[in-house]
């Protein structure tokens, strides 16, 4: 309980840029009557893979960059990116989370039939004819 209004709160934050006593005021509040959500049973290893990911999606990210910058990346497509089965909704946030985070992709579409679909940039000698 005491995470999820942390987590609340910085996000407010993080979001007004205002750390004035009135913004802090109306943060905790928002904080406290924003409905709380049901618990989900994610597993362990999951949650540890996906912590995992992260952590390799951060310098993933930097090289990336610096691949664009050195040489762009013209062309584009869409590809359909399985969701692993019986995944809760903050595990499929941090999945999008993941895709987006790194330069060359970003979800656009989260499909209910398990599929995202995933927009993203390439080189040239990537595209397949």
């Amino acid at each position: 309980m005491v995470g999820n209004f942390i987590l609340r709160l910085a996000i407010w934050f993080l979001l007004t840029s205002d750390l004035s006593p009135a913004n802090i005021i109306i943060g905790v509040i928002i904080a406290l009557i924003l409905p709380r959500g049901y618990p989900s049973r994610e597993k362990l290893k999951d949650w540890l893979t996906v912590l995992g990911k992260i952590l390799l999606a951060i310098p993933q990210a930097y090289i990336e960059a610096f691949e664009i910058i050195i040489r762009p990346h013209n062309y584009e497509d869409v590809i359909l990116e399985e969701i692993p089965p019986n995944r809760s909704a903050r595990l499929i946030f941090l999945d999008i989370f993941l895709i987006t985070f790194t330069p060359k992709t970003i979800v656009y579409k989260y499909r209910k039939d398990g599929w995202y679909e995933v927009h993203r940039v390439l080189p040239k000698k990537a595209i397949k004819s």
